[in-house]
């Protein structure tokens, strides 16, 4: 029987935005209530202060690449990675009833978005791209002050949130836009609604090496005789250190076994070395 208590999820950004539409896919059997907040340091600010919260963060797009800030909050926050989800990034064309596009003579999105849409926009020579903060908040906006000729480029679940008409969907250049979400909270509520040991197949870590040749061969040198697949792995200045740099990598592994006996091998040669999140890899369907 599914869990029916409500969970509180922190997003960045409104209500009907892609991180609110992936916690819901994430979490398909929960009640959730979204808690919004404007940027993702506010956000992890308020996930070490209430312990009844869940996040999830963007932390890497298809197109976009890594969101080299927010690995940071991960390190700096003291919470856990328990899951992550991967979501298709389609956007829609959406304006107020009665409308066309013809008619329309300003869209509204966040800069990401409209890039992400430029050659559609292009061909429509009315419309003039108006950078704004969010795509779902520029959908909330046009609904609630009831624009006449503006549109809004945003997710199909803001479109229809806000009562907006869709007159294109996958409005996108390349469809093959996907975002990875992480999803964090503290050890007390991780340890409830968190993967159970036999489900875990994947780790995000972060390390620090001695400044030394060979030092970061070795480390993959033990990861490969233990079978574990160095999934993804991001260096990330460490500032006022020149040169130097974190490691954050995400590993996936068929024996929690061999990948304990991997990260007890490779401790003795970091500097540092502090385990994210333990949990279960997400696999993305294929995709038309």
């Amino acid at each position: 029987m599914a869990d029916q208590r409500q969970l509180k999820v922190t997003i960045q950004g409104v209500a009907g935005c892609f991180h609110d539409a992936a916690a819901r896919e994430y979490f398909p059997d929960r009640e959730i209530e979204t808690v919004p907040f404007n940027t993702f340091p506010d956000m992890f600010e308020a996930l070490d202060c209430d312990a009844s919260l869940v996040g999830i963060v963007a932390i890497e797009n298809t197109i976009a690449g890594s969101l080299l800030q927010n690995h940071e909050l991960l390190r700096q926050h003291n919470l856990r990675i328990i899951g992550e989800h991967k979501k298709r990034i389609s956007h829609v064309l959406a304006a107020l009833e009665g409308q066309s596009i013809d008619s329309l003579t300003e869209v509204n999105s966040h800069p990401m978005a409209l890039m992400q849409c430029e050659q559609f926009l292009r061909r429509h020579k009315n419309l003039k791209m108006i950078e704004s903060f969010d795509t779902a908040g520029s959908a909330k906006e046009i609904a609630e002050k009831q624009l006449r000729g503006h549109a809004a480029v945003c997710g199909e679940y803001a479109a229809n949130l806000y009562g907006l008409n869709i007159l294109e969907k996958g409005i996108e250049t390349n469809k093959r836009n996907f975002t990875r979400f992480l999803i964090v909270t503290n050890s007390l509520l991780a340890s409830e609604i968190g993967p159970q040991e036999g489900e875990i197949n994947k780790s995000s870590i972060v390390f620090t090496l001695p400044h030394t040749g060979g030092a970061l061969s070795k480390v993959l040198t033990i990861l490969s005789f233990y079978d574990i697949n160095l999934s993804k792995i991001q260096s990330v200045p460490i500032i006022g250190r020149e040169w130097e740099y974190r490691f954050y990598a995400d590993l996936t592994f068929s024996s929690i076994v061999r990948y304990h006996q991997a990260i007890d091998a490779v401790r003795p040669l970091a500097n540092e070395l502090v385990i994210l999140g333990e949990y279960k890899e997400f696999v993305t369907a294929n995709a038309s």
